[in-house]
């Protein structure tokens, strides 16, 4: 692969940047990305525990936990799609854009999921109308993610893009404490059956107002200065999905290994673990909340920290050291988690937290690094996306992999394991290939 390296340049060197503007970016990506994922997070505090339930009643406790953790794979299924949409206008009509239409496809169905009636008033039309609202979010979410990484990193000084990639990525852990406190203010002030019967549709209905800032914030901002250049010298590629194989198909293969931990870990440790620490372990569904509140905090700190490492050893590295950490964790993890206790419980979701976090903060520079920017917002977006879509299936099989084993202690380490190794490979191959930087000069 070839690279466009030119002379670093300072943060505010870059061509239309001021501190405030460099300030108010970062804002923007950061808070969009965190109301998009407290936005999609809701549904899968909502499916571990509520979904089967209020919707898929004549399947059963089993099938429709199954029935709500699909639910969940389905907005993942429909993410390739959205991907390629956005991608392709995210490189063709600019960054900006795009974002503004993600944020308003999440907000509304997001919104539109708390006033949706369940099974016993509708029938089978609520746990419809439910999955078509998932695909909507899935949309959304196809290009959501590599639009807010680019957002960041490409008013960025190119030394530091493992820094200013790493910003975004606070927004999961932020949309799943705001989701899970959400949840807790539900179960501490209202009854179960008052949860199960209307409260639990508060929580989806706080979209709407939380849109209109994610709107404001969006609108306030200007395109970014690398899409700028890609304006005035005419290299916007007529295809750029089409052209991400055929300028970097190494680096497509690459990234998506690379995001296979970072994006799979959270669907295993805040959805999965919802319903077996309940179900099997016999935690409380509040204590679990807690706990997974608890380790999201602690990446608020983490992953600024990983960011700045990323910049002296490389995002690829940062990855791979949460890899090898993570692989090292596992079994051992789950084996303690068989006490029930509540302090081994929060342990290990800031060790499991922790780990796997470094993998997720590294991931936005590891993959920025591998592509030119005339297709990196279609590279980023499917590569993303084809990494949610292998990894939605996480909780389900989990859960039938449990089943097959009699709920034995090592199950879910099997899982976890298996996607420390194929990101550890990504990352080792990506630490091996020279970053392509950007031409913003003028």
């Amino acid at each position: 692969m070839t690279s466009t390296a030119t002379p670093p340049v300072s943060d505010t060197d870059l061509p239309g940047i001021t501190p405030g503007t460099a300030r108010r970016v970062t804002v923007a990506s950061f808070v969009g990305t965190a109301l998009e994922s407290y936005d999609f997070y809701l549904y899968a505090y909502f499916a571990a525990f509520f979904v089967g339930p209020l919707f898929f009643t004549p399947l059963g406790a089993f099938g429709g936990v199954l029935a709500g953790f699909l639910a969940i794979a389905a907005g993942f299924v429909i993410r390739p799609v959205g991907a390629v949409i956005f991608g392709h206008l995210g490189d063709r009509i600019g960054r900006r854009p795009v974002l503004l239409m993600t944020i308003l496809l999440m907000g509304i169905s997001t919104g539109l999921v708390g006033v949706l009636p369940s099974y016993q008033a509708a029938g089978w039309f609520g746990g419809i109308a439910l999955v078509v609202l998932r695909l909507v979010q899935g949309l959304s979410l196809g290009g959501e993610w590599g639009g807010s990484i680019l957002l960041a990193t490409e008013y960025a000084n190119p030394k530091r893009r493992g820094f200013y990639a790493a910003l975004p990525q606070l927004g999961s852990p932020v949309g799943s404490i705001l989701s899970a406190v959400v949840f807790i203010v539900l179960t501490l002030s209202m009854s179960s059956a008052d949860i199960a019967a209307w409260g639990w549709r508060i929580p989806f209905l706080t979209a709407f107002p939380l849109l209109l800032v994610s709107l404001y914030l969006r609108w306030s901002i200007d395109e970014t200065p690398v899409f700028r250049r890609l304006l005035e010298t005419g290299r916007r590629d007529r295809f750029p999905v089409v052209d991400v194989f055929r300028k970097a198909p190494t680096g497509f293969v690459i990234a998506v290994g690379a995001a296979v931990l970072g994006i799979g870990s959270y669907s295993l440790m805040n959805t999965y673990m919802v319903d077996y620490g309940t179900s099997v372990l016999k935690f409380s569904f509040q204590d679990l909340l807690v706990a997974t509140t608890i380790g999201g905090l602690l990446q608020l700190v983490t992953i600024p920290l990983f960011g700045l490492w990323a910049t002296k050893i490389g995002s690829a590295r940062v990855v791979a050291i949460g890899a090898i950490g993570t692989l090292l964790i596992a079994f051992p993890m789950y084996l303690l988690l068989q006490s029930a206790s509540f302090a081994v419980l929060v342990g290990s979701m800031i060790i499991g937290g922790i780990l796997p976090t470094l993998s997720w903060a590294g991931l936005g520079g590891l993959m920025a690094d591998l592509f030119p920017s005339e297709v990196r917002y279609s590279a980023l977006s499917v590569a993303y996306s084809i990494a949610a879509l292998l990894t939605s299936f996480v909780p389900a099989l989990t859960l039938l992999l449990g089943n097959a084993t009699g709920n034995a202690w090592w199950h879910p380490g099997v899982v976890l394991a298996i996607m420390s190794a194929i990101t550890l490979v990504a990352a080792w191959a990506a630490s091996r290939r020279r970053p392509v930087l950007d031409d913003v000069s003028a």
